[in-house]
């Protein structure tokens, strides 16, 4: 059974049971900021990995970029309030600076 994905059906009302739990359909489509306030982009995808889910984050400029969603870098998921807030880092989302 290596490589298959399996997929169920999920309505689109229901939510999980733990509030630290989101469906994918819940999370793709927010705004994604910094905690200062920036706009990022937007949250096109989540990948599943096996170690840790991964964010996808189209930047503003059209790049993506990937943020390991774990709560040390993903402190706030705002479903209501439509973002995501990312602890930025050194080339997480800002691309390093040449040098």
């Amino acid at each position: 059974m290596r490589g298959l994905l399996l997929l169920a059906e999920v309505p689109l009302d229901e939510v999980p049971e733990d509030p630290e739990e989101f469906y994918d359909h819940q999370l793709v489509g927010l705004r994604v900021q910094t905690e200062d306030g920036v706009d990022v982009g937007e949250l096109t995808a989540v990948q599943h990995g096996t170690a840790q889910d991964l964010l996808v984050v189209r930047r503003s400029d059209g790049t993506e970029a990937l943020v390991p969603f774990v709560s040390a870098l993903v402190p706030t998921v705002d479903l209501a309030g439509g973002r995501v807030v990312v602890a930025d880092r050194p080339g997480l989302l800002t691309p390093l600076e040449e040098g």
